[in-house]
C-alpha cells in the first residue's frame, strides 16, 4: 500500500507551527508508516527584527505569543520570548536543520526509522523548545552545537554540510519549492500532489479527515470528498 505524503512547511519561529507540531506528532502515531512526513521550511522571518519592528515591537509581539500560549497549555512559551535571545532570521536554524537532515540521509537506516525517532525530527523538536520555552537566540551557531550533542550528532558532520554549502543548497530548495507551491506561510500542510492545503492553526481532526480520505485510494477519476 503506497503512503500519503505529508509536505509540511514550517518556519521555526512561528508560534502557529510550534503550536501545530503536536498535531503532526499525533499524525506520525496515528497512522504510523501509512504516511510519510516531509519537513520543508518556508521564510516566514527572513527579516525577524524587521518585521516585528514594523508589527509594533518586541514588547508588543512578546504579548501577542503569551496570548496565544494561554490558548494552548499543550506548548510552553517563556516570559521573556522575543524579549531577549533574539535571532534575526529564522533562515540560520533553517539552513542548522537542514544539515542535520544531510548527516540523516547518509545513514541507510534513517528512512526506515519513525518519524517521531528521526534525528531530524528530533532537532526542530529541540530547537523550537530552546527558542520559545527557553528564549535563546537559535540564530547562534552555539545553541546550534549543544542541539548536536543533545541528540548524538558530532557538530564537525553538520559543519561539513554548512561549509560545503550543501544544507543551503537544500534550504533553497525548500524555498524555491514553497514558492512554487503557492505555500502563504507557516504552519502548511500539503497533501495529494498539492491538491490539499491546510494552512494556519488546522485542528487535529481536520487533518486526521484529510488523511483518512486519502489513504481510501480514490481512482485516479474519482474525486476526494475532503
Amino acid at each position: 500500500m503506497s503512503k500519503v505524503e505529508i509536505s509540511y512547511y514550517s518556519d521555526v519561529l512561528c508560534i502557529w507551527a510550534y503550536v501545530a507540531e503536536r498535531r503532526l506528532e499525533e499524525l506520525a502515531d496515528q497512522f504510523g508508516n501509512q504516511i510519510e512526513i516531509v519537513p520543508r521550511y518556508c521564510s516566514v522571518f527572513p527579516d525577524a527584527w524587521g518585521k516585528i519592528e514594523r508589527r509594533g515591537g518586541f514588547e508588543s509581539f512578546n504579548q501577542h505569543l503569551q496570548e496565544v500560549a494561554a490558548r494552548f497549555p499543550h506548548i510552553e512559551v517563556h516570559d521573556d520570548v522575543w524579549l531577549r535571545g533574539c535571532p534575526r532570521t529564522s533562515a540560520s536554524p533553517h539552513q542548522f536543520l537542514k544539515a542535520v537532515a544531510l548527516v540523516e540521509a547518509d545513514d541507510n537506516e534513517a528512512p526506515s526509522r519513525p518519524y517521531l525517532e528521526r534525528l531530524s525530527t528530533r532537532a526542530a523538536r529541540k530547537i523550537r523548545h530552546a527558542f520559545f520555552a527557553e528564549a535563546l537566540d537559535i540564530g547562534d551557531w552555539q545553541v546550534h552545537r549543544e542541539i548536536t550533542a543533545c541528540i548524538g550528532v558530532d557538530y564537525g558532520l553538520i559543519e561539513e554540510r554548512l561549509r560545503s554549502s550543501e544544507a543551503l543548497a537544500a534550504l533553497a530548495i525548500d524555498y524555491g519549492q514553497a514558492t512554487d507551491n503557492g505555500i502563504a506561510g507557516s504552519p502548511t500542510f500539503l497533501m495529494n500532489e498539492g491538491r490539499q492545503k491546510l494552512f494556519g492553526n488546522v485542528g487535529y481532526r481536520l487533518l486526521e479527515a484529510n488523511v483518512q480520505e486519502l489513504l481510501r485510494h480514490p481512482k485516479e477519476d474519482e474525486a476526494s470528498w475532503c
